[in-house]
């Protein structure tokens, strides 16, 4: 006799979306796919330091063992490490993004690419991210920043210029380590530190507001004052005014990825990392503090801030101060 089959559970929400979507096309490992989008902008939590956020794709190739995000893919029914192998390409309408932005204050922070790279390989494929990016170089009066790991943000400098006449922009470039070979196995598929380091360069001589981001600073393997300073000192010689200084935190998507990998490449570390992190996933107490203070300590250093500076654009709307926003 044969035992009955169970039926699959429905898929309802993002899980349904995404399993209706195209297969664009796919390479050795990775598939790109077609993902029907409701909205580009989601609101953040209020301790945030900007208040929307946009990622125009769901899913990250660049793999980077730390990566909080890899919760993302879960809400679509699928795993963790499908999560850098199942990049999904967000269907994005212009018409259908500026009706999203009238309903967004200017003074609004709006952040792209807060969990997954917006200028990852499949940009070159899709350009979701130039097609947002010149919705914005028709806006006035926008609070705007990018973080990515890619040298593929160069070919929009022109593009970002002329969004920072009317616009406060700023591209935070994420450089967790100088050591190539460390960074190789922490981040396998992005492109090399010094790679990131020319693009630092390439913007700051664009006159576009640049900085680096250390994230996440992880114990035992990033966290050094060497390892902090050196960043610090080739973020500032190629002309960043700021870097940043979050730790590591790991959700138990993470968590499932990351421990594992310490386990392979840096077994030493499990006893402290269980110390740190079992039962919660952000650090806290004296180790977190002893952080904070080498952050300031190497920024004070080299002469670097610990924000963007600001800055009045050529062209600006008026701060419409005590007057309503209609939506």
């Amino acid at each position: 006799m044969l035992f009955p089959v169970e039926p699959l559970p429905k898929l309802v929400g993002i899980a349904r979306l995404a399993a209706s979507g195209e297969l664009l096309e796919a390479k050795r490992v990775v598939e790109y796919i077609d993902l029907p989008t409701r909205r580009f902008l989601n609101r953040t939590t209020p301790r945030m330091p900007f208040r929307w956020t946009i990622n125009p794709y769901r899913g990250c190739e660049f793999g980077c063992k730390y990566c909080y995000a890899r919760y993302t893919h879960e809400f679509m029914e699928l795993t963790p490490e499908a999560f850098e192998d199942r990049i999904y390409a967000k269907q994005f309408s212009a018409p259908c993004f500026r009706a999203e932005l009238r309903r967004v204050p200017p003074r609004d922070a709006i952040a792209i690419g807060t969990a997954t790279d917006p200028y990852q390989p499949a940009e070159r494929r899709f350009g979701l991210t130039r097609e947002i990016l010149l919705v914005f170089a028709g806006e006035k009066g926008r609070y705007l920043s990018i973080t990515t790991k890619s040298d593929l943000v160069l070919r929009d400098v022109e593009l970002l210029r002329e969004i920072a006449r009317g616009n406060r922009v700023h591209v935070n470039i994420t450089i967790t380590t100088l050591d190539e070979p460390l960074a190789r196995l922490l981040e396998p598929r992005a492109p090399r530190p010094t790679l990131r380091l020319d693009v630092v360069r390439g913007l700051s001589a664009a006159g576009i507001e640049v900085g680096v981001f250390p994230n996440p600073i992880m114990p035992f393997l990033t966290d050094s004052e060497d390892n902090l300073d050196a960043v610090a000192a080739a973020a500032k010689e190629a002309g960043a005014t700021f870097i940043g200084g979050g730790t590591l935190f790991l959700k138990p998507c993470a968590r499932d990825i990351f421990l594992p990998f310490l386990e392979q490449h840096f077994p030493a570390a499990i006893p402290r990392y269980h110390e740190l992190f079992d039962g919660r996933a952000f650090l806290r107490g004296a180790y977190a503090e002893e952080i904070k203070h080498r952050v300031r300590a190497v920024r004070a250093r080299h002469g670097l801030r610990d924000s963007p500076i600001e800055y009045a654009p050529e062209f600006d709307e008026p701060d419409p101060q005590g007057s309503l926003f209609v939506l």
